[in-house]
């Protein structure tokens, strides 16, 4: 797993001092920084270089996330395909799980435009931070 502190900003806040729903996107975005780096370590954006795709995206929301409290984002792998990765995302603030996300990254080549097999060396790494969602489930 990978964490990640999120301070909440004003420009993300309604007048009811809630975190707007749109925020929760980039900051699990942020959040899949480390994974980015296994796939491209140089995170290096240029059609050569780049290699993934994100084909989903799903969020749950499932409490108000207030300002001026700091969020704690948890990234988890929950698949290992041969050509994709399913990452997990958690809110908690406060204690509480707030949002929950799934999306899925595909590993792709943009010249050719087509999907690619994920190598053995980032098999490997991804599966140190593996779980399953029945593992996630038992530590709630």
């Amino acid at each position: 797993m990978y964490k990640k502190i999120i301070t909440p900003r004003i420009g993300e806040t309604d007048g009811l001092r809630y975190i707007n729903n749109t925020a929760i996107a980039d900051w699990f975005e942020v959040a899949r920084n480390p994974i980015f780096k296994i796939f491209n370590p140089e995170l290096e954006l240029t059609y050569k270089k780049w290699n993934l795709l994100m084909v989903h995206s799903d969020f749950n929301y499932l409490e108000h996330l207030y300002f001026g409290f700091d969020v704690e984002i948890h990234t988890y792998i929950t698949k290992i395909e041969k050509t994709s990765i399913t990452v997990y995302h958690e809110a908690w603030q406060n204690g509480l799980l707030c949002a929950n996300s799934n999306c899925i990254l595909v590993y792709y080549d943009y010249i050719r435009q087509n999907s690619m097999e994920i190598p053995d060396d980032i098999q490997k790494h991804l599966q140190e931070h593996f779980i399953t969602k029945k593992e996630l489930k038992k530590m709630k």
